[in-house]
């Protein structure tokens, strides 16, 4: 990790300095806060940490999501519905509830 000190205004270059893939400059500072500003291609993502997190973990659980087992044998009965998994796309949920049909309660 890389550790400076900039006053306000003044920037930090990454990249090739001749081709720079972004800027970074320090806005302004107020008390103990500090405004940091990014000039990056629209292409490059750049996210608060919090927001970075959360963007992995939705991606983890929508993948989660799509991955269905099935395991039925010849002859069984299986409901296959489709139900929305919780970003609203449609997910398959063949065999989930086929055990619960034949059990007697």
């Amino acid at each position: 990790m890389l550790v400076i000190t900039r006053r306000e205004g003044e920037e930090v270059v990454i990249g090739d300095p001749n081709n720079p893939i972004g800027v970074v400059r320090i806005a302004s500072i107020k008390g103990d806060r500090v405004r940091v500003a990014f000039e990056f291609p629209r292409e490059v993502s750049v996210h608060r940490r919090e927001v970075a997190e959360q963007i992995v973990s939705d991606a983890s659980e929508a993948a989660a999501a799509e991955v269905v087992v099935v395991s039925a044998r010849p002859g069984d009965a299986v409901d296959a519905r489709v139900e929305n998994n919780s970003n609203g796309r449609p997910r398959n949920t063949a065999g989930r509830h086929a055990d619960a049909a034949s059990r007697t309660h």
